[in-house]
């Protein structure tokens, strides 16, 4: 670099190539170049009235910013062009402020007032650019304004600018520290933000202004936990660390019961025998152990770990890694081994990477070994990685050791000690160490092979050996004897200072085992003394001092010669020693007490030393935190929070919503539609713009059955719970209530029968829809939707029997029969089905709108399986799963299948039907279930107990049990009055589910929500045997617990769910094309469950 540039670049410019630069003549000299002409050609461009020349200055102008040249002295020619009308030169403008406002505050106050009228600009990016230009002026002067305008744009309806509002937060926070509590409220209303673009944004401003103000975090928790997988990257680190403290101080410890026991079992291990009075408060510690419930998982604590889970795959290792301290920190052990799989791909990333990452499994490996194991030879070290790198592996090697391993790691260790790096040989030697303390079996093994290394050429191998060699004989100095002597005869030529002292320090202590070569090693060190190192004179003064006092004869003189030596010593620690010990182990008149003791002060039995890592007390810091990097507390560290005692609130965390139509509530729905019925038609007048009104009241469809029709439909289509009345599990109202729904069901007249019903429903419908339409529109909506579930409901009975289409239809509109009320037409009661002959027919046709008739005719009625949760369950209709064989369970059979009706006491728990059956002669008495092992966050509703089953009789109840979203196994113990059977019930990913009844658009709607990495899409080959709908929809429906929704495609199948635990949608769509060829497409939020379904219906269509 030339003096000229230097001189410039201290000035603020610097002249490159690209830009027109004067006094490049040589002759004139870069020194003596005029700094006023600089960039003229740039401000003569800004003053320019024509837009493109502006926009090109801009350009060159951020350009040199980018290139980190100082364009500073622009500021007053940039900053005139802020009102400019053209968009692009006014964002530019506005990005060259953001870099020189600060420095440039006086100019940029001037246009304040610029920035304010930009704030209510149409375009996003000016409003957003304004308010970062405002927020970057560090003047206190401007704070009101700058907190009014972040107000505003915290209720703009551009969630980019609601972005850039977060993060001018922390800036004038950090400008005015009094603002905090304004500041607060603004947080609040955008942690309320609905948006994934603000969601990263708005945690941060709240971690660097209030982190310790949780009960913002509360309302806004489920949200920002499913928003997770949608926030960008960084976004995603920020949320993942705030939740992990704010989990630390809600939920409980999942670990604790266990950690608990452990505790309890050492202290009955340990504890005093000879005081009765002790052993009672232990037995009595120990039972109320036994009694303690066992831990149950919140539901916010499991919602957390399953919407972090999926994120272990991002490409982002920060995100990768916060994912994994939040595992570490919060889930419960048997769940933490998932993140070791991520961690290890992340080793093969750059070195930067692999040395955080490293770092954190260190500290994880000394707590949860077994979770590495695995993936041992992925620490094994290359020869390209750097130092700091082989180290941490060699670290990480050494914490996997174990009794069946280490073989293997020490023939890797055997392989490092020929290195070329010496840091690292030293490092492989310490590691070499460590595994000979841990693992007893190993010791004399590496003590072997370590002494073979003191005759390696290279001194440091031998130096490091040494010191190791030193900390392994004191564990057992007696056995080795042999390699003291060794180590004496090393003293004339190991010079490392380290590896003498070592090796000094040894022989003292151990003098007893070689008195008589110990002697002569005090000989050869007094006559180097004055040359050693301090360490090493230290160590020569114990060991003549040790010496005197047990072979005191031979080495009296050789003491005195080195105490003097040691007396006039430059360095005042090694004078003061020698003081000390002439005056201890020399006795004279002046001498104290304590020289009766020397000789237990020095040769005292010292505690062999322990080898522990350096990562042992690193796990109080959270994982991936600059402060566990350091092992030092940083600036701005947060403590992670303690599990608390007892667990807070849950309720803190609920939002209030509009309440829904309570589940399975059948009285309030029938009472409901008295009232409906009880209210006088409008006159016939009045009522003949009925057929439009009803055909735009179905657009109105979904709103209305979101808020009460829709709820029960739903539920009418998953069926009713009052199907386990065989069982007696029903209530005597519900028993009543059964031949109402006798009446309701329709029985399936004979063919010719059909034809003339057909003929008279034309008639009577027309008459009919006149009345049906005159009604309220709110009404009509929420009747047709009840009506079309039901009729669909019917027209499924019907068409199990009758196979022509034509007669279907015909049937589905049945013959009218004496009038029935009204309010026997309900959509739950028509999901109960008996399947014995009724009488009375139902006339359906007088309630069925034009709409409503259209819209049953886009429904394909001739598929038996439309809505098949509305077919009643039986063993011989629903697949079956064997629970206890007959042999295993000595005469006692059990099978058990999911009736897909909804668990009466529970709506969130699966049904599952058993089926007992007694093959013996004699009674099995008191079958229950005792013992249940689950999974955490999985419930279970035993089935009463059974007192007694008669000899060859068969007997049905039902459990139910929350799987929470999952197909782990449910474990159990199956009882009877002498026998204990272990069973497990594993439901396939279909059973998990329930239907959900919904119109095309409503279909299409939530699919544009489910995209991404929610859609999962295959294609596939359909089976000889799937050529109609009819057999496409059963064998879907029978693969998953879904209902069909209505779609205007031949070629398309749709089909929606949502899963029985967590409500969470699933969609599926089947598009048929040319031949046998078709593509699945589901769309769930849950993408395991997503994944799991595609391969189930897969086979099911392929077969």
């Amino acid at each position: 670099m030339s003096a000229g540039s230097a001189y410039n670049d201290e000035k603020g410019g610097s002249s490159n190539t690209g830009e027109p630069e004067y006094g490049h003549d040589p002759a004139s000299g870069g020194i003596f170049s005029s700094d006023y002409k600089r960039h003229d050609d740039l401000k003569e461009m800004l003053d320019s009235n024509k837009d493109s020349l502006k926009l090109e200055a801009m350009k060159r102008i951020v350009a040199m910013i980018a290139r980190g040249k100082n364009a500073s002295d622009l500021f007053p020619a940039v900053v005139k062009n802020v009102a400019c009308k053209n968009i692009e030169v006014k964002k530019l403008v506005y990005v060259y402020l953001v870099r020189y406002a600060e420095e440039q505050q006086d100019l940029a106050l001037l246009s304040i007032s610029t920035f304010q009228r930009g704030l209510k600009d149409p375009n996003q990016l000016i409003r957003a650019s304004a308010l970062r230009v405002l927020s970057s002026i560090r003047v206190t002067i401007i704070v009101p304004i700058m907190m009014l305008a972040i107000k505003e744009a915290a209720s703009d309806m551009s969630p980019y600018v609601r972005k850039t509002a977060a993060h001018a937060i922390p800036k004038l926070y950090s400008l005015d520290p009094d603002q905090k509590d304004q500041l607060i409220e603004v947080i609040e209303k955008l942690l309320a933000d609905k948006t994934t673009l603000v969601a990263g944004s708005v945690v941060m401003a709240f971690e660097e202004v209030c982190p310790e103000r949780i009960d913002l975090i509360h309302k806004n928790y489920r949200k920002l936990c499913n928003l997770l997988i949608d926030v960008e990257e960084w976004g995603q680190v920020v949320i993942i660390n705030m939740l992990t403290r704010y989990a630390r101080t809600q939920f409980l410890n999942p670990n604790h019961n266990e950690s608990l026991l452990e505790e309890s079992a050492e202290k009955a291990f340990y504890g005093s025998d000879e005081e009765e009075t002790e052993e009672k408060d232990e037995k009595e510690e120990v039972a109320a152990l036994a009694k303690r419930k066992p831990y149950v998982m919140d539901p916010d604590h499991r919602l957390l770990l399953r919407n972090t889970k999926p994120l272990l795959q991002s490409r982002n290792a920060a995100v990768v890694m916060a994912v994994a301290q939040l595992y570490f920190h919060l889930a419960p052990k048997a769940e933490v081994g998932v993140i070791a799989k991520a961690q290890v791909r992340l080793m093969r990333s750059h070195s930067e990477v692999q040395y955080v990452v490293l770092q954190n499994v260190a500290t994880m490996s000394i707590k949860r070994r077994g979770m590495f194991e695995p993936y041992l030879k992925s620490f094994y070290i290359r020869s390209t990685d750097p130092t700091l790198i082989k180290v941490l592996k060699l670290e990480v090697l050494t914490n996997l050791a174990n009794e069946t391993n280490i073989s293997t790691i020490l023939r890797e260790f055997q392989t490092y000690i020929k290195s070329m790096d010496k840091d690292f040989v030293a490092a492989s030697i310490q590691a070499i160490g460590r595994c000979a303390t841990n693992i007893g079996e190993v010791r004399d093994t590496c003590l072997n092979g370590l002494v073979q290394l003191l005759s390696n050429r290279d001194e440091l191998v031998v130096a490091e050996s040494v010191v190791v060699i030193k900390k392994l004989l004191q564990m057992q100095p007696a056995q080795h004897s042999d390699i003291i002597k060794h180590m004496a005869k090393l003293t004339d030529n190991i010079q490392v200072p380290m590896a003498r002292a070592s090796i000094l320090w040894l022989i003292g202590e151990y003098c007893e085992h070689v008195p008589k070569i110990a002697p002569d090693v005090l000989r050869k060190m007094a006559k180097s003394f004055t040359n050693e190192e301090d360490i090493v004179k230290l160590q020569i003064i114990n060991l003549a001092a040790k010496l005197y006092l047990t072979n005191s004869k031979q080495t009296k003189l050789l003491t005195q010669y080195v105490l003097n030596l040691a007396k006039y010593d430059q360095n005042y620690d090694i004078r003061d020693r020698a003081r000390f010990i002439r005056q201890l182990i020399v006795p004279t008149e002046k001498s104290g007490v304590l020289s009766k003791y020397a000789k237990k002060l020095f040769l005292a039995l010292k505690p062999a030393p322990v080898f522990e890592s350096p990562f042992k007390d690193r796990d109080h810091f959270q994982l991936g935190s600059l402060s566990h990097l350091l092992n030092a507390k940083a600036t701005g560290y947060q403590e992670l929070p303690a599990w608390p005692g007892m667990a807070p609130d849950p309720s803190v965390r609920n939002v209030e919503v509009k309440e829904a139509v309570p589940e399975w509530t059948r009285c309030s729905s029938r009472e409901k539609r008295k009232e409906k019925v009880e209210k006088p038609f409008y006159s016939d007048s009045e009522g003949e713009s009925g057929p439009t009104e009803s055909a735009d009241s179905e657009s109105e469809l979904p709103s209305e059955m979101e808020s009460g029709g829709g709820s029960e439909s739903e539920e009418g289509g998953s069926g009713s719970g009052s199907e386990e009345s065989d069982e007696g599990s029903e209530s005597g109202k519900e028993k009543k209530k059964k031949p109402e729904k006798i009446k309701v069901r329709k029985t399936l007249p004979e063919s010719a029968e059909s034809e003339q019903s057909g003929e008279e429903e034309k008639s009577v419908r027309k008459r009919k829809e006149r009345k049906a339409s005159s009604e309220s529109s709110s009404e009509e909506e929420e009747e047709s939707s009840s009506e079309s579930s039901s009729s669909e409901s019917e027209s499924e009975e019907e068409s199990e029997s009758e196979p022509e289409t034509k007669k279907k239809k015909k049937i589905s509109l049945s013959k009218p029969a004496p009038k029935l009320p009204k309010k026997e037409i309900s959509l739950l009661d028509l999901d109960d089905f008996i399947p014995t002959p009724s009488p009375q027919v139902t006339p359906i046709n007088n309630i069925v709108s034009n709409s409503l008739a259209t819209d049953l005719q886009g429904l394909s009625l001739t598929d038996s399986a439309l809505s098949p949760t509305m077919i009643s369950p039986s063993f011989s209709s629903v697949k079956t799963y064997e629970l206890l064989h007959r042999i295993t369970g000595e005469g006692l059979a059990v099978e058990y299948c999911f009736s897909r009706q909804p668990y009466s006491l529970d709506p969130h728990m699966v049904a599952v039907q058993i089926q007992f059956s007694n093959n013996t002669d004699t009674e099995a008495k008191s079958l229950r279930i005792q013992e249940p092992k689950l999974m955490s966050g999985m419930r279970m509703q035993e089935f009463p107990e059974i007192e007694v089953l008669a000899p060859g009789e068969t007997v049905t109840v039902v459990m139910g049990i929350d799987f929470c979203d999952s197909t782990q196994a449910a474990n159990f113990q199956l009882c009877t009055q002498t026998r204990k059977f272990y069973v497990s019930i594993q439901p396939p990913v279909g059973e998990l589910m329930m239907p959900v009844f919904m119109s095309e658009n409503e279909f299409k709607k939530e699919q544009g929500h489910l995209m991404g990495m929610n859609e999962i899409n295959e294609k596939l080959t359909m089976g000889e045997k799937c050529q109609s709908d009819h057999a496409i929809v059963q064998r879907v429906t029978s693969a998953a617990n879904l209902s069909r929704v209505p779609c205007g495609s031949d070629r398309e199948y749709r089909f929606a769910a949502k899963t029985v635990a967590s409500g969470s949608l699933v969609l599926v769509t089947v598009v048929t094309k040319e031949g046998m060829a078709a593509q699945l497409t589901v769309n769930c939020e849950k993408m395991v469950i997503g994944t799991m379904l595609v391969k189930d219906i897969l086979q099911a269509l392929s077969q």
